[in-house]
């Protein structure tokens, strides 16, 4: 259902538009887990390890997609707000246009260097082939995730988080049977679960796509839009370029860091691989409300209310606290038993290599939630330069630190420890260029 965020009390409207698209981040990272848990459990410590050293390349060609999400999700969220439902029109035909001919590049360009850049991470002999036959079956689909991610986010610039959240569970669901299906049962290895997304993400793709043209006819405007527009694909890169810098940013310091940590061995490979799945779980829980900080400041700016953007802001960041609470009492207290999902009793040091690192760095998740969600709230009002520039200097601290405290420690431990020091110096520029005020210009 398409919801107008910009009437009714602030705090409510953000919670209820907040909830379906939380739900939704913890059925993804659900899927994620059981994909490593079946990978791990019934393909061995190898296959988990291959599909971990291959996971932040595959990042890095995700890192266009959710900026291309970002940069279509903002200016339709403003566009919709200000009622101009003409040009939201054009804004969607003209990102599904744009994605079609993106996506199926890179995907062109992954399958032709993909030996290249799994060499490039340092991937250990022994996991090699896996690493490459897992990331090559993922890039052949890439088109499929790339439009699927764009479907979902124009659903939630219109105020529909249902809809994603939907699209998720059956996606989720059908792609842990297909993993079950193709490796515990056909013992295909990698290969099943690389063709279990693929096959899952294809079916969702189509069906999203469908649904939203239906969604967007339904929208009442006085004349025809228009099905492709170069003004409005300015607009949409405007924020999606600097969107995918930083998401790719991220993605290459990743691999830095992946790098880093394969050096150690497949052990270590394989219990970061496990802790960074828990970890992954809570960063993308603050993320899903730093996405519905940015869709309900959009939203917002567009109508000329920059004072609910505020108290929206003050909501968001104390609902983020409240989902802290339960996350730092199970990977602090039950580390452990969580990392036993992924290993077997007999992966000893991957697993104390995972606890470790878990208990490094779960007590500054208040840090980082505070910078996502205020960062949703920039990006939501295009204020893209203070995005981008904290966003950065929390990557490039993380990774500096990193091989300088590897150095120090000779272990990776000291890659855990650059974490903290990252998150809690970018949210404190974060809040800085919030309290600056710059944003609430907005850019339509």
């Amino acid at each position: 259902m398409i919801k107008d965020l910009t009437v009714g009390n602030p705090s409510k409207i953000l919670i209820s538009f907040s909830l379906p698209m939380f739900v939704s981040a913890v059925f993804q990272q659900l899927y994620n887990i059981a994909d490593s848990i079946i990978a791990g459990r019934f393909a061995g410590e190898d296959a988990l390890a291959a599909v971990g050293a291959s996971y932040p390349v595959t990042m890095i060609f995700m890192a266009v997609a959710m900026g291309s999400n970002i940069g279509c999700s903002v200016v339709i969220s403003q566009l919709f707000g200000s009622k101009d439902y003409d040009r939201v029109k054009t804004a969607v035909s003209t990102t599904i246009i744009a994605s079609i001919v993106l996506s199926a590049f890179l995907t062109v360009l992954g399958l032709l260097g993909s030996s290249f850049i799994i060499s490039a991470i340092n991937t250990p002999e022994n996991i090699f082939a896996d690493s490459k036959l897992y990331f090559d079956i993922y890039i052949a689909g890439f088109v499929f995730l790339f439009l699927y991610n764009v479907a979902n986010g124009v659903f939630t610039s219109l105020g529909d988080s249902k809809t994603p959240l939907f699209f998720l569970i059956a996606s989720s669901v059908g792609n842990i049977i297909l993993d079950i299906i193709f490796v515990a049962v056909f013992k295909l290895g990698v290969a099943g679960v690389a063709w279990a997304t693929f096959i899952a993400q294809g079916i969702a793709c189509v069906l999203a796509l469908i649904s939203l043209v239906i969604r967007i006819n339904k929208l009442k405007t006085e004349k025809a839009s228009v099905f492709f527009s170069l003004p409005m694909l300015y607009k949409i890169t405007f924020i999606a370029i600097p969107s995918i810098l930083q998401q790719s940013f991220i993605s290459v310091g990743n691999i830095f860091i992946q790098g880093l940590v394969n050096s150690f061995g497949s052990s270590v490979i394989a219990g970061y691989s496990a802790a960074v799945k828990l970890n992954t779980f809570a960063l993308m829980s603050f993320t899903t409300l730093g996405n519905a900080m940015s869709t309900f400041t959009a939203q917002n700016i567009g109508a000329g209310k920059t004072d609910r953007v505020s108290k929206g802001l003050k909501s968001g960041i104390i609902f983020g606290f409240s989902i802290i609470v339960p996350f730092l009492f199970i990977f602090i207290v039950f580390g452990r038993q969580m990392l036993g999902l992924f290993l077997s009793a007999e992966s000893v040091d991957a697993i104390n290599c995972g606890v470790l690192f878990l208990r490094i760095v779960s007590p500054f998740y208040i840090a980082v939630s505070v910078k996502i969600i205020t960062d949703g709230l920039l990006r939501g009002s295009g204020a893209m330069l203070a995005f981008t520039v904290s966003t950065f200097l929390d990557l490039i601290l993380r990774v500096i630190l990193a091989y300088i405290f590897a150095d120090i420690t000779n272990s990776a431990t000291g890659i855990w420890l650059s974490w903290p020091f990252g998150w809690t110096i970018a949210a404190v520029v974060t809040l800085f260029f919030y309290f600056k005020g710059g944003w609430k210009k907005g850019i339509v």
